[in-house]
């Protein structure tokens, strides 16, 4: 019965896409409000289904999962974001001195350059 849900969901959503570029002719605006009312249709259809309900108990679980997340504050977020930049720009100017010294070393042995 889960599989007759779900191909009737899906069923309803090619119908739904059909019907919107059927009626063409008429208002953008209605059309989407279709739209999105048959699309709730065939969502409550496919959560009737035992893959819809196990679904729904997942987003709910994941739901309850980020309430118990602490975020940082404003501004620990500012101080981290302050302390990454820092890194990157003491990390980018050592590399681009290790390359220019072995470009230097590399200029020496082959006899290039200045």
């Amino acid at each position: 019965m889960d599989t007759i849900k779900l191909m009737a969901a899906i069923a309803i959503l090619i119908g739904e896409i059909a019907a919107f570029y059927m009626f063409e002719a008429q208002s953008t605006l209605l059309r989407v409000i279709a739209l999105l009312v048959i699309t709730g249709v065939a969502t409550a259809v496919a959560l009737t289904s035992a893959q819809g309900k196990s679904l729904w108990s997942f987003a709910t679980s994941a739901r309850t999962e980020v309430r118990k997340v602490v975020w940082p504050s404003r501004q620990e977020t500012l101080q981290t974001t302050l302390i990454v930049l820092f890194v990157v720009l003491l990390v980018g100017l050592f590399l681009w001195a290790v390359d220019g010294i072995l470009g230097w070393i590399l200029r020496s042995i082959v006899g290039t350059g200045g």
